[in-house]
C-alpha cells in the first residue's frame, strides 16, 4: 500500500476510534473538510505541517501515522533500506513540495518523539514554493550539495558539512542552492 493511502487510512481509523467527526477535526485543524476527506481516501498526501496539525488535534504522535511494523527497542535502518522508505509530501494546496523526497530512518521505532529523515532535495523554481510552519524544532545537516533556508524574512546558505537548527514555528522553506540537487539529514522534534 502506498504511503498516502497508509497515512489516510490510519487517520480515518484513528478518527473513528476517537469518535472525532470530520467537521470537528476540520475545525480543530483549520483545514477544509474536503481536504481531510482527500487525505483519508489517499487522494492527497499532506505536508508535514498539515500532518502535525492533524496529529495534535487528535492527541497522537506524528510517528503514529508514519510507523510501519512498529516494534519495541532500537530501530535500525540499513543503507539498502533507505531508498525503499521514501515519502514525498505535498501541501494539498495548488503549490507542492514535490522537490522533497523523504527517507524515513526510524519508521520501526515505537513511541518516538523525533522524526529522522534523509531528504533528497531537487532543484525547483523558488517562486513556486510556499513556506510552511509547524510546532517543534528541526535540525538539518547537509550531506551533499548546498541548500538555501528561507527562515522568516532571512535567508541562509548552508554548505556540505554544515548544519542549521531552527524553530519550526517560524515559516521556513528549504531549497537547493543553485541548480544542483542536495541531500540532507533532518531530525524533526515535535513536542507531545
Amino acid at each position: 500500500m502506498k504511503i498516502d493511502q497508509q497515512i489516510g487510512k490510519k487517520i480515518a481509523i484513528l478518527r473513528d476510534i476517537k469518535k472525532i467527526e470530520l467537521p470537528q477535526l476540520a475545525a480543530l485543524t483549520g483545514l477544509n473538510p474536503t481536504q481531510i476527506e482527500e487525505i483519508e481516501s489517499g487522494i492527497s498526501l499532506p505536508s508535514l505541517g498539515v500532518l502535525i496539525r492533524i496529529t495534535r488535534a487528535m492527541g497522537i504522535r506524528l510517528g503514529t501515522l508514519l510507523d510501519d511494523n512498529a516494534k519495541a527497542g532500537p530501530a535500525i535502518t540499513r543503507k539498502e533500506d533507505i531508498s525503499n522508505a521514501t515519502d514525498s509530501f505535498s501541501t494539498g494546496n495548488t503549490q507542492s513540495r514535490e522537490h522533497l523526497t523523504f527517507h524515513s530512518l526510524a519508521s520501526h521505532k515505537t513511541g518516538r518523539h523525533m522524526e529522522p529523515f534523509i531528504i533528497d532535495i531537487a532543484p525547483m523554481e523558488i517562486s513556486r514554493l510556499p513556506k510552511s510552519s509547524h510546532e517543534g524544532e528541526e535540525f538539518i545537516f547537509v550531506m551533499e550539495g548546498s541548500i538555501d533556508v528561507f527562515y522568516g524574512n532571512k535567508e541562509f546558505t548552508i554548505e556540505k558539512g554544515e548544519s542549521i537548527y531552527l524553530d519550526s514555528v517560524v515559516e521556513h522553506l528549504v531549497t537547493t542552492h543553485g541548480n544542483e540537487p542536495a541531500k540532507v539529514l533532518t531530525v524533526i522534534y515535535i513536542p507531545v
